[in-house]
């Protein structure tokens, strides 16, 4: 993987996609969709062999007009953002990861190969990392999350929940108050961060360092403060993750679940079941908050808005962790949600909830994203009775 900015690749303005006969598009032009609508709204473009562009748009996919493309359309167009040695890896190894700054934007590149031949999904990202307080947090819980000095931080979610962003957010944020040393390991580098107080080195994966277990290993004799793994994909960068935490960094880590009990599970899971005690216990030491959410499409106006699930590892789920009593959990969040530190935590059904009384997510909306309908149900009713 390897990061290139516009000024070094002259086929980003190559004309190569004939969308009329009097008419032809370049990758510049594709992306200006981003430019023009803003990241928030557009924030994918699917490229794909006898397709027309695709953009994802407030959360769904939009079809354009455009007649579809070759398989040499698609090579040619991902020449304005892929180096030819990037192509290359792509057509032996099937797939390659990239990240190109264009203009007052970073696209974070997939491309790969189909049934139909080769493709490409492109990502937006905002060059400027948000403000902590526009994420959208349920709670101050992030006020409690930036001042840890050590212990493991997880955001999760489906893929383009916002998860890179949440963690950005609140690394900037300690970068901007605490003089730190802050290493990353990216897949491919999403925010180019600033050092500020802190010292921050970004280091990208494929081009900086081979792999996230490398990594980590790497950066346990760098000095670090806080940690971020852009992802744990197996065990080893698991393991090297939960090491990391017990032995007084701050980890910040992403992971695709859908709840956060389940993002427990799914740690677990990654072991032979010989292993769980062994395991959970090293989680119920290192563990400090996991963060799940969702993007929802507003109620009345375009665009998408957070829903956020909190759970703070304190005694009481450390101690359910240990004895694997992870279907207790659920209700310690449901019974814990002050807005103090020592709480703060959150079901999704009871933030959807809260967006429905509020009046920025339809109550339909709110009810097909809910893991538990029946508690966000009781959820509405309890919030129209007070």
């Amino acid at each position: 993987m390897q990061e290139i900015g516009e000024s070094t690749n002259p086929g980003l303005d190559a004309k190569c996609y004939a969308v009329n006969a009097n008419q032809s598009l370049s990758m510049r032009d594709l992306i200006k969709s981003f430019q023009r609508h803003g990241v928030s709204r557009v924030t994918d473009l699917h490229i794909k062999t006898n397709q027309p562009p695709i953009y994802r748009v407030d959360g769904g996919l939009r079809r354009t007009n455009s007649p579809p493309m070759d398989r040499e359309t698609v090579f040619a167009l991902a020449r304005g953002l892929l180096t030819e040695a990037e192509i290359a890896t792509w057509e032996q190894q099937r797939s390659v990861n990239s990240s190109s700054l264009i203009g007052t934007l970073r696209i974070r590149v997939n491309a790969f190969y189909d049934s139909d031949g080769p493709a490409m999904a492109l990502r937006a990202l905002d060059t400027n990392v948000p403000a902590v307080e526009d994420i959208g947090f349920v709670n101050n819980v992030w006020e409690d999350i930036v001042n840890l000095g050590h212990g493991l931080v997880l955001v999760t979610g489906a893929t383009g929940a916002g998860k890179s962003t949440t963690i950005a957010s609140m690394i900037d944020r300690i970068a901007q108050n605490r003089a730190c040393r802050i290493i990353t390991l990216e897949d491919p580098i999403e925010y180019r961060m600033q050092s500020k107080q802190a010292i921050i080195s970004q280091r990208s994966i494929g081009r900086d360092v081979p792999n996230f277990e490398r990594g980590l290993r790497d950066c346990l004799r760098e000095d670090p403060d806080i940690i971020f793994v852009g992802e744990m994909t197996d065990p080893e960068s698991a393991m090297w993750t939960l090491t990391a935490a017990e032995t007084g960094h701050l980890v910040f880590s992403a992971i695709h679940t859908r709840d956060t009990t389940g993002t427990i599970t799914r740690l677990l899971d990654m072991y032979p079941a010989s292993r769980h005690e062994e395991i959970a216990h090293q989680l119920s030491l290192g563990l400090r908050y996991i963060i799940t959410q969702k993007l929802l499409p507003k109620a009345e106006v375009r665009g998408r808005v957070l829903a956020m699930e909190v759970l703070h590892c304190n005694y009481a789920v450390a101690n359910l962790i240990r004895q694997l009593k992870l279907e207790q959990i659920y209700s310690i969040m449901q019974i814990q949600n002050q807005d103090i530190p020592e709480q703060r935590m959150c079901t999704l059904e009871r933030h959807l909830a809260v967006l429905v009384r509020r009046g920025v997510i339809d109550p339909f909306e709110a009810e097909r994203q809910a893991n538990h309908v029946p508690v966000l149900l009781d959820e509405l009713r309890r919030m129209e009775e007070t």
